[in-house]
């Protein structure tokens, strides 16, 4: 495994080498919480899934495949984790089409207005980072970054239960729960990982709650 250094180094060059995407990435999934809160449906819906898409076949082939390819250290974990966002890019892309998944905010207050604060957490990523002291080019911007893009479809997830896709739910909780106690924390200091570890428990815990009323 690499270094903490070693880890920042990478993340920073491959900051630099695709700016300014991070700013594309990054309004666009402001817009898209917008959007959900102000008049949810079919069409933002589309649309999300469409960035979805795209923000994870971005980061299976330009972050692990390509630029990053060392985040992983000298073994094929690249490969490994670039397949498996791969498969979350595609799964959203065939539901471009299918249409099962569409997103809207719980009707239920309390949680309607935790979604909502859960997703500005989430936007909130590159403004830790910021107070982090990180440099512009360092910062996790969702869309660009594995984290931050997965915590942002997680929540995303939630507002599609019970109809939201159930092999990306799982793959991406599969990352967003273990990671950032034993690696991304400890090891790395990635700090803003918090918000993904917070963002993985509340999912599941909705996942949970709703398999067990489909059971009952």
């Amino acid at each position: 495994m690499i270094t903490a250094e070693q880890w920042w180094r990478i993340v920073k060059a491959y900051g630099a080498q695709i700016w300014p995407a991070q700013i594309v990435f990054y309004t666009a999934a402001v817009l898209l919480t917008g959007w959900l809160f102000l008049k949810p449906g079919r069409v933002h819906s589309w649309f999300a899934k469409l960035y979805l898409s795209i923000a994870f076949a971005w980061n299976s082939i330009v972050f692990f495949l390509t630029l990053a390819k060392g985040i992983t250290g000298n073994s094929y974990g690249n490969y490994f984790f670039g397949g498996i966002f791969g498969i979350v890019a595609i799964l959203f892309a065939v539901d471009l089409f299918s249409g099962k998944m569409q997103f809207a905010l719980p009707e239920i207050k309390g949680r309607r207005y935790t979604t909502l604060a859960f997703l500005l957490l989430v936007l909130c990523y590159p403004l830790l980072g910021i107070a982090l002291g990180r440099g512009l080019k360092d910062l996790l911007v969702p869309g660009v970054i594995p984290c931050p893009t997965t915590a942002f479809s997680l929540i995303l997830l939630t507002t599609a239960l019970p109809h939201a896709n159930k092999l990306a739910y799982m793959l991406l909780l599969l990352w967003a729960i273990p990671f950032p106690p034993i690696f991304q924390i400890p090891k790395y200091g990635v700090y803003e990982d918090v918000i993904m570890f917070a963002s993985g428990i509340y999912s599941l815990i909705l996942l949970m709650r709703h398999w067990k009323s489909e059971t009952d």
